[in-house]
């Protein structure tokens, strides 16, 4: 199976496994594997591909109990997107179908912010870097839309907390 086989040597492997997320039929038949090979993913983005060595893999909450990374991942995109979740103050929501209690909202935004908020943004970065390479037209509605030309340094640099 080349779920099982997939390595993160490049972050062509992480859009790669981004993008049989899209699939739900194969996050429903293949969610432990995917599980996985998402902690991996997030591993090797922050430590390897950011620099950030500061991030345990797996998340636990404050009473040991393990954040499920790819379930928040799928929950947020199911509910559009963390910045949809974040401006409709649905943090208490993921956390209650994540099945912890309402009061771990906050928290499970953070974890979010920390472990899976860059990587989708880059992902989404990178998607259109792509889109623009191989001809392919892309219109966006936001402001943002301009400002694609962001390089990879600066990326890591505004992650991080630093500026230019």
């Amino acid at each position: 199976m080349i779920l099982q086989a997939m390595k993160f040597n490049e972050f062509q492997d992480c859009k790669a496994l981004l993008d049989m997320l899209e699939d739900g039929e194969y996050v429903m038949k293949y969610t432990f594997e995917l599980e996985v090979k998402f902690e991996e993913m997030i591993d090797w983005f922050l430590r390897i591909r950011m620099g950030i060595t500061t991030r345990p893999i797996p998340a636990y909450m404050s009473n040991n109990w393990k954040v499920n990374l790819l379930e928040l991942y799928m929950i947020v995109k199911r509910e559009g997107g963390h910045r949809i979740v974040t401006s409709n103050n649905l943090w208490a929501m993921v956390s209650k179908d994540m099945g912890h209690d309402y009061q771990d909202g906050e928290f499970m935004r953070i974890i979010y912010a920390m472990y899976s908020d860059v990587l989708i943004y880059y992902y989404k970065f990178k998607s259109v870097q792509d889109d623009v390479r191989d001809g392919k037209q892309r219109t966006r509605k936001t402001s943002t839309s301009k400002n694609w030309d962001v390089q990879e340094s600066e990326i890591k640099l505004l992650f991080r907390g630093e500026e230019q």
